[in-house]
């Protein structure tokens, strides 16, 4: 039984849903939901003014103009959804709603204006022929809601048109800032948008004041450097420090080396330890195998770890899982991620 009618038919009325909530103008506020990457989603009302200022700015920075289309491929619940219907909104675009799927293009014959998308579903489409050249041929493309791995930007790099990554997130109504992630423009520094300023806290963490969107300063989890461009780079989440025996281990850094090296899925996490506190481990994508395998596995990744990775950084042990954990955002759910690697270290000892 064919279910995409129904599923498309569903997301066809919830944007109806909320566009006579968004054109109500006894309406002021709204309600969405925080993605949920390191804990269960908690829901924020927001007002629409501040959203559609937060239009405006993606809308001039990208250049965007009325008639422009836009395709709408995240869900409603999330502020990215709701957002790329603001803009449509806000800009004139012509909004081409398709419901959430891992492949958004695969009933398209014509590439939109303006795209934006999570890596997931970039990945996804890059795997098809007819569904990549339509990705090619999409003049704005913004990728959010996760990390751009060193193998997705490199499969963007020569992409004919504007590709970017963006940064933000529920409190700030979307993306503060972009970053191109191809031709001669590429870079890893994001660039705030108008009218956004940022800095760091004492812990390095990145503070974001954008008055057109949210009140006063934002304090992120977001572990950043900047420079003297007022440009800035993630370098992960403070609460994904893992501190083994007073070690500071940033598990995005982790990741982000040895993510060339290692052709299957991974993440890194911890397990709590008697006498470091905790420990890093990591977790793999991975099917069923003998214990000889597994074991010849661990020697290979055990070497892998060791060149490229400072001594103390290395994981202490590896746990196959038939499936990572990801939110409905396409971001990996780091608190799940790490109540599996305790429940697979109970079950190895």
């Amino acid at each position: 039984m064919n279910k995409e009618p129904d599923a498309q038919l569903r997301f066809e009325e919830e944007l109806a849903v909320f566009l006579r909530e968004w054109n109500d103008k006894e309406v002021e506020e709204l309600m969405v939901h925080t993605s949920g990457s390191t804990g269960i989603p908690k829901p924020l009302s927001v007002k629409k003014e501040r959203m559609e200022n937060s239009a405006r700015m993606t809308c001039r920075f990208l250049g965007l103009k009325a008639g422009d289309s836009a395709l709408l491929c995240l869900p409603l619940r999330y502020i990215a959804g709701k957002m790329m219907t603001v803009r449509s909104v806000v800009g004139s675009l012509d909004l081409w709603p398709v419901a959430p799927d891992n492949h958004p293009l695969k009933n398209l014959n014509a590439p939109p204006v303006f795209a934006a998308m999570i890596p997931m579903q970039v990945r996804s489409s890059l795997e098809v022929p007819k569904e990549a050249e339509l990705l090619r041929e999409i003049r704005h493309l913004i990728i959010g809601g996760g990390a751009i791995d060193v193998d997705l930007a490199a499969a963007l790099r020569n992409f004919p048109h504007e590709v970017w990554s963006t940064y933000g997130m529920t409190e700030t109504l979307s993306h503060i800032a972009m970053r191109r992630l191809n031709g001669p423009e590429a870079t890893e520094w994001y660039t705030p948008l108008e009218d956004v300023r940022i800095r760091l806290s004492s812990e390095n963490t990145l503070v974001i004041e954008a008055p057109e969107v949210c009140d006063g300063e934002l304090v992120t989890n977001d572990v950043a450097e900047v420079n003297d461009k007022g440009e800035f780079r993630i370098c992960g989440r403070k609460d994904n420090v893992i501190n083994s025996g007073g070690i500071k281990i940033q598990i995005e850094e982790v990741e982000k080396i040895l993510r060339p090296y290692i052709s299957r899925s991974f993440f890194i996490s911890s397990i709590p330890d008697p006498k470091f506190g905790e420990i890093a481990v990591m977790l793999l994508e991975a099917e069923q195998f003998s214990e000889e395998e597994r074991r010849e596995l661990n020697c290979t990744l055990d070497k892998t770890c060791r060149e490229r990775l400072e001594k103390y950084h290395c994981p202490k042990a590896y746990f196959y899982l038939p499936a990572l954990p990801y939110t409905e955002t396409g971001k990996p759910d780091r608190a799940t991620a790490r109540k599996m690697a305790e429940q697979y270290s109970l079950k190895t000892n």
